[in-house]
């Protein structure tokens, strides 16, 4: 009889089914078939059906070499068949006489098929050859597991039913295969059933049937239930305990369930009467097959003592491993960080003959690569070659993956070289990790020329790997470069963008905070034809929070409950509330906290922190408590971040008492207050003046090793401002020996300290060091250096200048304020080095920046070199100033050049250069350093008779009690 399509059954005649009297056609039959008188025909009767002699030919092929005459013509079938037009295919089969083959050659055809619909036509073509065809269950067998892969289920039951009707049994075989493909479906438990049904007819497992079983349960993750079949096998049950706990995965929409089908089969059928009720007392495995599967079992299921057993009872039994077994068993002892176990696992190949393939490297290299041996994974790799084994697509995923995490750059190249030479094409698993790798090492323009030579390529890559290569130059904030992969990627090979690619270039936007570029992005995606999802809406919302948008963020909230239709999550709420929350918008941040209620989105501890934290930002002690009992009465955990927020709410508004009694209460939360709760203690108890409760918190954090930056900070302009400033200045000092000076506020906070307490070169070593570490001095820093100079006593002329120069901004001005910084403490080398800068510079330089250089090379005593930079100057059409007659004084008199100092002094008594008193001064320290105090005294007489009518005290700038304005560099401990 023919097999019938889904859409037919006998008689040829069209029959509609639905979905449930598809499954009952054809059982009776079956039940036909069960009941026969016989069901276990005698030897005699098995050697007259013809069924039974198909068999025996199958079982038992001719020992003589020579092959039938039709064997010669075995290739040319096959070449036909393969050349032959779907709807040819019957004319085919009919001009090569394929019923008349043996019935193995037959098998031979059925196995080369590759198609189901080929495979299922051959069989139905040789059914239908009634008169020379005898049906067998190997051929059965070839088709059931081509449909079941396939996952063809209705054709499948169908060709079960026509095996039935064609009183071929099935066997142990073919329960395996069936097992087989229902787990490889994700059908589990239905595979489980097939067990119960072969005892229902009667058939008990044999070990590769049971081994199946067990590796579709190992697979599925179920390591108890398989262990459980095993060992009931061993023992000669055939109970199956705790299958219904599998849960069932049909999917209505492919057609006949085949659960459906499957219970039908099992409840509809009646056992024979003759049923063997258990199957041997005792068995053991005899394949090395069923090792394998329990050891890697155990393997997966973490038991890895279990496992090495299992090995251990394989070779005591007699059973040979094989390379199956070895490969298993070295990753485990790899897996328990034994690296030399695995290794004398692979002598113990070569001392059984067992030949390594390229599975087994492949562990070893992973191996290596995880315990960071790179010595041992490039021996590894090299014994690959030696071997001549041929590296799969895992090979070159594992060395590759491998080199980048090992961040060898040269090898990572050497390998793209080698498998470009063999012309192996890059996985596009690797493509991610070769770009973040060479992203990482900084290497950008090698990054991006990778990605166009491995990236672009026909077919194009995934959308998620594409997403993965823009999402790493996201990460480092390169936007351009993310840009670019996106909008290459459609042009390069005309491929429509993906929602993910949308996502992680919004992602790279906002780290930028170019949210106008992200914004238009995502106004651009629908017409593209593309929708965002709860990720892209998340992104845009999240972003708009940190770039302080709150009415943006606000309405894509609304747009994406209201138009999108997505449920937003409390991390997405809460974003919303926080936004509104750091602008001082609490009354909308408790809207938006309000619809997060009304939509019955359950807020946490973060969503309730940060109501908290908005009303202690205003004062506001009253709505904290409020939303902090809410919290409470949620049942939700009150953290140390909360408690720290009540505790600036006290703060604000003066109330120490409650805001100490807090604090002690978090001394018994496990590990104590932490240092954010600590120094808004600190910074409350400095506000009000409380000296030893302040230094109390501080001595903790201290002892603890807690203290931060904000805490020394805190303390060192507590003590300055109490006036304590030798204990100021210790503070400054531990906090510099602490580390703790990491970015330029912090290096300022100290350097304050250092100039209020006139520590001037260790200012400038402190600058020197912040420089080194490529932190770049801000406005405070260069507050901080003036002050510096004129603390100092450089002449309040070049202070001025340097400062207007600085305001506007010319160029090399701030090089130039470095300069003399390092000039006045003492810094020659230092200084010099920052005027090469400027130095070699080719555009045009102002008086600020020669009069430095003049200043810097005079102090340091390279006296030519700054005489040859005022005539540089001069060469210029600069006209010498104020500033540039004291930087020259004070080099004639270090340089002992008498006349030049006359030179200029007479030059001020007739009247052509400004009477200037820092000018006198310079003039009267010039003949001191020239040795010629009679000179000094008669400049130092002249200087007191023009400018009687001032005080001498009065032309020193008083600058013993300026104070540093600190407010806007000291860190806020609230802020944290």
């Amino acid at each position: 009889m023919i097999i019938r399509s889904s859409s037919e059954f006998s008689n040829g005649k069209p029959l509609h089914l639905t979905r449930h009297n598809k499954v009952f056609l054809g059982f009776n039959v079956l039940v036909g078939f069960h009941r026969s008188p016989n069901p276990k025909p005698t030897l005699c009767r098995l050697n007259r059906d013809p069924h039974h002699r198909n068999l025996q030919r199958h079982a038992n092929p001719p020992l003589s070499p020579a092959m039938p005459s039709t064997s010669s013509h075995l290739p040319r079938i096959l070449r036909a068949i393969d050349d032959s037009p779907e709807d040819s295919i019957e004319q085919t089969l009919e001009s090569t006489a394929l019923d008349d083959l043996s019935p193995k050659q037959q098998t031979v055809v059925l196995q080369s098929q590759r198609d189901w619909r080929r495979c299922l036509r051959i069989l139905r073509w040789l059914r239908s050859r009634t008169e020379n065809y005898i049906p067998n269950p190997i051929h059965y067998n070839i088709v059931i597991r081509s449909l079941g892969r396939s996952r063809q289920w209705d054709d499948l039951r169908l060709c079960w039913i026509d095996m039935a009707i064609a009183r071929v049994p099935p066997t142990n075989n073919t329960y395996a295969i069936l097992i087989d493909v229902y787990g490889r479906a994700g059908l589990v438990k239905e595979a489980l059933l097939w067990l119960k049904h072969m005892r229902s007819r009667g058939l008990y497992p044999d070990e590769v049937t049971m081994n199946t079983a067990v590796r579709v349960l190992k697979d599925a993750g179920e390591f108890d239930l398989a262990e459980s079949l095993f060992i009931d096998w061993c023992a000669g049950r055939d109970e199956l305990c705790g299958s219904d706990s599998i849960g069932d995965d049909d999917d209505p929409a492919t057609g006949i369930s085949p659960k459906h089908f499957l219970l039908t089969e099992l409840f509809r059928v009646p056992l024979p009467k003759s049923v063997e009720k258990s199957g041997p007392s005792v068995r053991k495995p005899k394949l090395a097959a069923t090792y394998n599967t329990l050891i890697d079992l155990y393997a997966k299921a973490g038991r890895l003592a279990d496992a090495s057993e299992a090995f251990a009872d394989m070779l005591r039994t007699g059973i040979a491993p094989d390379t199956y077994t070895f490969n298993t068993m070295i990753y485990i002892s790899g897996h328990r960080g034994d690296l030399s176990e695995a290794e004398q696992l692979l002598g113990k190949m070569d001392e059984r003959g067992i030949l390594p393939d390229i599975k087994t490297f492949n562990i070893l290299l992973t191996l290596y690569a995880s315990a960071g041996n790179v010595k041992a994974f490039f021996a590894c790799y090299d014994r690959i070659k030696t071997l001549k084994l041929r590296p799969d697509v895992v090979t070159h995923r594992i060395v590759l993956h491998s080199l980048c995490q090992m961040k060898l750059v040269r090898e990572v190249d050497k390998m793209i070289n080698r498998m470009e030479r063999f012309g192996v094409v890059i996985d596009e698993q690797s493509l991610p990790v070769v770009v973040k790798h060479y992203v990482d090492e900084g290497m950008i323009e090698k990054a991006n020329g990778f990605y166009e030579k491995h990236c672009v390529r026909d077919g194009g890559i995934s959308p998620m790997n594409y997403a993965a290569i823009i999402d790493v130059y996201a990460e480092k904030g390169l936007w351009e470069e993310a840009e670019a992969v996106f909008l290459g990627k459609g042009d390069a090979i005309g491929r429509e963008k993906h929602v993910e690619e949308y996502n992680v270039l919004i992602k790279a936007y906002g780290k930028a905070r170019m949210c106008d570029k992200a914004f238009a992005l995502f106004d651009g995606m629908r017409s593209n034809g593309v929708w965002p999802d709860e990720c892209t809406y998340n992104s845009l919302i999240q972003m708009a929070s940190v770039c302080e948008l709150p009415v943006k963020a606000r309405g894509l909230l609304v747009e994406m409950r209201e138009k999108a239709g997505f449920r937003p999550r409390y991390e997405t709420f809460s974003a919303v509330i926080a936004s509104h929350a750091r602008m001082g918008l609490v009354s909308d941040a408790v809207n938006v906290y309000e619809e997060m209620m009304r939509l019955g989105v359950e807020p946490n501890e973060v969503v309730y922190g940060t109501l908290i934290d908005a009303f202690a930002e205003v004062g506001d002690v009253d709505g904290a408590l409020l939303y902090y009992s809410i919290m409470e009465e949620s049942g939700l955990p009150v953290n140390q971040i909360v408690l720290t927020s009540l505790i600036k709410a006290y703060g604000k508004v003066g109330r120490w008492e409650d805001a100490q009694e807090l604090y002690s209460k978090m001394m018994d939360l496990e590990g104590g207050p932490d240092v954010i709760a600590s120094n808004s203690m600190i910074k409350i108890y400095t506000g009000l003046g409380m000296v030893q409760e302040a230094k109390s918190v501080f001595s903790v954090l201290r002892d603890k090793g807690q203290a931060d930056g904000v805490s020394f900070t805190t303390m060192m302009y507590f003590y300055k401002s109490m006036g304590m400033l030798d204990k100021a200045m210790e503070v400054a000092q531990e906090m510099q020996r602490s580390g703790l000076l990491t970015d330029c506020t912090s290096f300022n906070n100290v350097m304050a300290s250092y100039v209020t307490n006139g520590y001037l070169k260790e200012c400038g070593e402190l600058l020197h060091s912040m420089l080194v570490r490529k932190l770049l001095p801000n406005a405070f820093t260069f507050k901080l250096m003036f002050t510096l100079l004129k603390k100092g006593h450089f002449p309040i002329e070049a202070v001025d200048q340097l400062e207007s120069s600085y305001s506007a901004g010319k160029p090399y001005s701030r090089q130039a304020v470095i300069a003399s910084v390092f000039s006045l403490v003492g810094l020659h080398d230092l200084a010099v080095e920052a005027c090469e800068a400027f130095e070699k510079a080719d555009t045009f330089l102002n008086n600020t920046v020669y009069n430095a250089a003049i200043l810097t090379y005079g102090a340091s005593g390279n006296v030519d070199k700054a005489l040859n930079t005022f005539m540089r100057m001069q060469d210029e059409g600069l006209k010498p100033d104020i500033v540039t007659y004291i930087n020259l004084v004070c080099c004639y008199g270090k340089a002992r050049m008498i006349e030049g100092v006359k030179r200029i002094y007479s030059r001020l008594n007739c009247g052509d250069i400004e009477c200037n008193e820092s000018l006198f001064k310079a003039i009267s320290d010039a003949y001191k350093d020239a040795g010629r105090r009679d000179l000094a005294a008669l400049v130092d007489q002249e200087m007191k008779f023009n400018f009687f009518m001032e005080q001498e005290s009065g032309s020193e700038l008083d600058v013993e009690d300026e104070e540093l304005d600190v407010e806007d560099e000291e860190l806020d401990v609230d802020d944290e």
